[in-house]
């Protein structure tokens, strides 16, 4: 049953995709505002439905063109209309903004959203389940990478003020850190030079971490074939270079 008895929102069942009603979503945490033109109406819906009301609110409806921003929880959202037989199109923000013709809201928010998503413009796939697992171990990753670096440079900096100049680069503070740290502590206060080795101690620790997780992805993308579908990541961990886009047997999808 439709929720409400409401099934006029849409068009009646048979309709194909191309004739599907569009439907803008501006998604969020608690509420989501939805825009869309009655087609037996012609009224124009926007309204807000809060989050445990939204698949209901989809639920045993004709097939619709859903569009919605990629970002946020968009892709589980999208999965889930998906199995509804909705047809879902993500789109880029920056795509989005050049609909928004009045001011920053939800409701205007979201019919820049339906504007744009009758747009003959190429659609960010939707990721499944298993490309977000295995983005978010890469995410995990680069965190760890990005405080280490931070925690690196921190005493570096400090102990320049000393008169002890590090190289630059990692490979440099680690290999100087263990000289500079006995040269100074005949004339610096105990408490500044255990603070500082405790730094350090955290900053191996981090090491520790990176490597477990990469050592999880290769275990996992060895011992599972969905996970070795997946050619490339945003950040490969055997090279460390970046790749803009994440490829699979089905497709590619970028990174949002």
């Amino acid at each position: 049953m439709c929720p409400g008895g409401k099934c006029g929102h849409f068009l009646a069942t048979g309709a194909s995709k191309t004739n599907a009603t569009p439907v803008g979503i501006d998604i969020a945490k608690s509420v989501f505002q939805v825009h869309y033109i009655d087609p037996e109406t012609g009224e124009i819906v926007n309204r807000q439905i809060k989050r445990p009301q939204f698949l209901e609110y989809f639920a045993n409806r004709t097939s619709c063109l859903i569009g919605m921003e990629a970002c946020g929880s968009a892709h589980h959202w999208a999965r889930q209309l998906m199995q509804m037989g909705h047809e879902v199109k993500l789109m880029s923000a920056k795509f989005v903004k050049a609909f928004n013709v009045g001011n920053k809201n939800d409701a205007m928010d979201a019919q820049a959203i339906w504007l744009a998503v009758q747009q003959p413009r190429k659609a960010v796939a939707v990721k499944s389940e298993m490309q977000q697992a295995v983005l978010m171990m890469h995410r995990q990753r680069e965190q760890l990478v990005k405080f280490r670096t931070m925690q690196s440079n921190g005493p570096r900096g400090m102990l320049a003020e000393f008169g002890e100049v590090m190289g630059k680069g990692r490979t440099a503070i680690v290999k100087a850190i263990p000289d500079v740290l006995a040269r100074i502590e005949a004339r610096l206060p105990k408490v500044l030079i255990d603070t500082l080795r405790e730094q350090w101690v955290r900053v191996e620790r981090l090491d520790e971490e990176i490597t477990t997780i990469e050592r999880r992805l290769r275990e996992w993308k060895k011992d599972d074939k969905s996970v070795q579908a997946i050619k490339s990541a945003p950040r490969m961990i055997f090279s460390g270079q970046v790749r803009d886009l994440i490829s699979t047997h089905q497709g590619t999808f970028t990174m949002t």
